[in-house]
């Protein structure tokens, strides 16, 4: 890059430009003859169906251009010193590697505890829960390697202001890690669930390479604090003892939140939010956002919805998955919820996405709920669809059909693996939920062509845990403060992006308190 000279300028592009075509009109607007660009922003702008563009900010560098510079991006500063402190984080998602990785860097001795299979042993088991229907309690779409986004779309879409710095490090080393460096500069950027597999084992290999130590399918079921200020965490194969441990679960480890509840961390209830997933041909949701099936430089049509109900309840959109399939996300015998993917090309016959109606369970039940009680609420819920049909079969309906509080009767076509049941929401969801849900799903159909024509899946209930940890400003949840509680399962964080940050600055304090 040149050193001195840098303007930003904003192009209007067809879908299906290249560079030749940039390079054109970087030249057209400066008038330059010896630059360098950089791509900084880039999205989609569908106002106008007949002529949908991609809008790019360019950040151009030339000698030819005075008077500017590119300020740097705020950094993360980890220094690497020999330290003496061992610490333990249990969970290998992304705040759990994050936060790892970050204390690895900085010189520490860390351990991950992963109660699931390393990757490729996680892939086996879930071709063979696929084709057998015996669910592996630790070796899941949820649970293992990588957690649970790593069969999923691998969004990295984030509205969370204050982790810039952050941001910028996970982005970097996921392109470190074989991602492609357009995470970088995509307005809505995502891995793929392919692209994941190989992502996920090269960071193990990085904190690795660092010194770290990951213990697979190695599940935590209780700890003491010990005189000396240590924390032992007892596995069902042997104790380990640590000066520092994160516990980074995931909002799907209800064993592990029960562990901590038990050992008198303290939770609240939140607000959360279940549903279902809808799934429409991929074509059809094109046709409806773009007024053609297909278009040039765009891999799928996307949306997003929000409603509010007359009875003030939200009802929205999230985890959209263009081109992509539903997933049986049940990770516990016996209980049943979906969930979605999509791989990069997005290029599957199918879109779908979570429509899913926000909640407070104190309010729904008028009086004040345990963590405990709002925990074992989900969990009846969940057990509740899996009756159904004693297996991880799913509920289903056409939504012009639920609309109209109907059943449907005709056989569908779907992305899932098991059968679909043809079924009555209002056996399954509270009816406050329920109605809900139909007054969205109607709205919806008035702002997407079609929408009405597709189905909706099972039960969605994972969005975010429905319980959040007490933490201090330094992130700890104890009184000796080494205990930590991060990323999604804390309630703190939702999303990859987030919850990585999440775990970043957890580990952040740590090495800034032990730096004094």
């Amino acid at each position: 890059m040149f050193k001195n000279g840098y303007r930003e300028i904003e192009l209007k592009l067809p879908t299906d430009y290249d560079e030749v075509l940039i390079i054109k009109n970087i030249q057209k607007k400066l008038g330059l003859k010896k630059f360098d660009y950089k791509i900084l922003k880039k999205s989609l702008d569908a106002r106008k169906k007949n002529k949908i563009v991609y809008l790019l900010k360019i950040g151009v560098f030339s000698p030819e251009i005075k008077g500017s510079i590119l300020e740097p991006m705020p950094a993360l500063n980890i220094i690497r010193q020999t330290r003496k402190q061992k610490i333990i984080v249990v969970g290998n998602g992304p705040a759990g590697f994050f936060c790892a990785y970050a204390l690895a860097k900085a010189g520490f001795s860390v351990t991950v505890l992963e109660q699931g299979c390393a990757l490729e042993q996680r892939v086996k088991d879930i071709e063979s829960f696929e084709q057998t229907g015996v669910l592996k309690a630790n070796s899941n779409y949820v649970f293992g390697e990588g957690g649970a986004g790593t069969f999923s779309d691998g969004k990295l879409t984030t509205r969370t202001k204050n982790i810039t710095a952050q941001k910028a490090f996970v982005l970097d080393t996921l392109i470190q890690a074989g991602a492609p460096a357009e995470i970088n500069y995509l307005n809505h950027p995502h891995l793929g669930s392919d692209n994941l597999k190989r992502i996920v084992k090269n960071l193990r290999a990085k904190f690795q390479d660092l010194g770290g130590q990951i213990i697979f399918e190695t599940k935590v079921l209780d700890f003491r604090l010990d005189a000396d200020n240590k924390v032992t965490l007892i596995t069902k194969k042997e104790a380990y003892t640590t000066d520092y441990v994160f516990f980074a679960p995931g909002n799907s480890a209800y064993d592990t939140y029960k562990m901590l509840l038990k050992n008198n961390l303290e939770f609240n209830t939140k607000p959360f939010a279940i549903g279902v997933r809808v799934e429409h041909l991929q074509t059809e949701i094109n046709q409806a956002q773009w007024q053609t099936p297909a278009l040039n430089g765009v891999k799928a049509a996307e949306y997003r919805l929000t409603y509010t109900t007359k009875d003030n309840y939200p009802v929205y959109s999230f985890c959209m998955c263009p081109g992509g399939k539903i997933l049986c996300a049940a990770s516990t015998p016996g209980q049943n919820n979906v969930n979605g993917a999509s791989n990069y090309l997005r290029n599957s016959l199918w879109a779908n996405s979570a429509i899913v109606v926000g909640l407070n369970l104190n309010t729904l039940f008028n009086k004040e709920l345990t963590a405990m009680e709002a925990l074992a609420w989900v969990e009846a819920l969940e057990k509740k669809a899996f009756s159904i049909q004693d297996s991880y079969a799913a509920p289903f309906n056409r939504i012009e059909d639920f609309t109209q509080e109907k059943i449907t009767t005709v056989p569908v076509s779907s992305s899932y693996n098991f059968p679909l049941i043809p079924y009555d929401y209002k056996q399954l969801l509270p009816p406050q939920v329920e109605g809900a849900l139909r007054e969205g799903l109607i709205h919806f159909s008035k702002k997407i062509k079609n929408f009405e024509q597709g189905i909706m899946v099972g039960l969605e209930t994972k969005t975010s845990p429905p319980i959040q940890v007490n933490r201090n400003e330094d992130y700890t949840c104890n009184e000796q403060k080494n205990i930590y509680v991060i990323g999604e399962g804390s309630g703190h964080a939702s999303g990859i992006i987030t919850s990585a940050a999440d775990g970043l600055k957890a580990a952040l304090n740590l090495i800034a308190k032990l730096n004094l």
